[in-house]
C-alpha cells in the first residue's frame, strides 16, 4: 500500500492540488447492508460501489450546473483525499475506535464519496461542526479483532495496523499471507466486517448478502471468477489471491467436506494457491473432531 506514503501523501493536505480553486467539498455516504457470516464483506456484494457512487456524484454535479457554471471533481476512494476526516468535518459522524466513520443514527455501514467544487456553498451550521466522539469506554471492536489490528496511536486514539488487518490480507496483499495470521482470518474470503459487526451503533443494521459454500468457490475457473466478480469489488483480489483466501478459509472451517477441494487446490500450477491449500490441509488435520 505504498500509495499511502508515496508522493500522493503530500496531496492529501491540499485539496487545491486535486481541483484548483476548490471552495467547497460535498461529502456523501452510501449505506450498504452487512453480510454476516458470508465470508465476503457486505460492501462487496453487487456492483462495484466506485461506479455506483460516481454516477450519483456526477448526477449531483449536473443538477448543480443548472444554476451556473463551475468546476468540479468527483472522488470515490480514487484520489489522495482524507475521506473520513472530510466527512467528520462535514458533520457526517465521528471516527470511532475501529477507525470507521460512525453516524449516530445510521452506524458505520456506509461508503464515502466527495464532490469537490469551485462553488462557494454556505454550510448548514447544524452540520458544519464535527460531532463528538461517542465511543466512550466501549472496546468491543478492539477486543473482537482476531489479529489485534486496532492499536493505540500517539494522539491517544486508535489506528489500523494494515500489516495485521484481515481486509488487507484478503484484498490488498499480493503474495503469501503471513502464516502466523492465517488461523485468525477464519472464514473471511474477501474483507472483514468484524469490528463493525460488534459495534453497538450498528445494532439495528439489517443483514444482507448470501452464504456461498467454500467448496463451490474453490471450483471456480478463472473464466468463472471473471464472469461472477468482474463488476464487483471482489475482482480486486484477483483470481490467485481469491483462491488463496478460499484455501485459508476452508482450512479454518474444520469441515472434512473441504478436504477434497483443498487437495485439488494443493495440486494447482499456481504456487501461491498450492502452498496455502497445503496449509489448509494441515490445519484440517489439526482440528479436533
Amino acid at each position: 500500500m505504498r500509495y499511502l506514503t508515496d508522493h500522493r501523501a503530500d496531496v492529501r493536505g491540499n485539496l487545491a492540488l486535486l481541483l484548483p480553486g476548490v471552495k467547497t467539498v460535498i461529502s456523501v455516504g452510501m449505506l450498504y447492508r452487512p453480510a454476516a457470516k458470508s465470508g465476503i464483506a457486505g460492501y462487496a456484494w453487487g456492483e462495484d460501489y466506485h461506479a455506483v457512487m460516481r454516477r450519483g456524484l456526477e448526477a449531483l454535479a449536473d443538477k448543480l450546473l443548472e444554476y451556473g457554471p463551475f468546476e468540479w471533481r468527483a472522488c470515490v476512494d480514487t484520489a489522495p483525499l482524507l475521506e473520513r476526516s472530510v466527512a467528520r468535518d462535514a458533520g457526517l459522524g465521528w471516527i470511532g475506535k475501529n477507525t470507521c466513520l460512525i453516524n449516530q443514527e445510521m452506524g458505520s455501514f456506509f461508503l464515502l464519496g466527495e464532490l469537490l467544487t469551485t462553488l462557494g456553498i454556505e454550510a448548514d451550521p447544524r452540520l458544519d461542526t464535527p460531532p463528538p466522539d461517542r465511543c466512550g469506554t466501549c472496546t468491543r471492536c478492539l477486543d473482537a479483532c482476531p489479529t489485534q489490528a486496532l492499536v493505540p496511536s500517539p494522539d491517544g486514539r486508535f489506528e489500523l495496523d494494515a500489516r495485521r488487518c484481515i481486509s488487507y490480507f484478503t484484498i490488498e496483499l499480493r503474495g503469501a499471507v503471513p502464516e502466523e495470521h492465517r488461523a485468525a482470518i477464519g472464514g473471511n474470503v474477501f474483507g472483514c466486517d468484524i469490528c463493525q459487526d460488534v459495534c453497538p451503533w450498528n445494532r439495528d443494521a439489517e443483514g444482507g448478502g448470501a452464504t456461498v459454500p467454500l467448496e463451490e468457490l474453490a471450483e471456480l475457473s478463472e473464466a468463472d471468477f471473471r464472469e461472477r466478480f468482474r463488476q464487483t469489488p471482489v475482482w480486486r483480489a484477483k483470481y490467485s489471491g481469491f483462491l488463496r483466501n478460499v484455501a485459508i478459509a476452508m482450512g479454518n472451517s474444520g469441515r472434512p467436506e473441504s478436504r477434497e477441494a483443498l487437495e485439488r487446490l494443493a495440486k494447482s500450477a499456481d504456487p501461491l494457491v498450492a502452498e496455502h491449500a497445503r496449509w489448509g490441509l494441515e490445519r484440517l488435520d489439526k482440528t479436533p473432531r
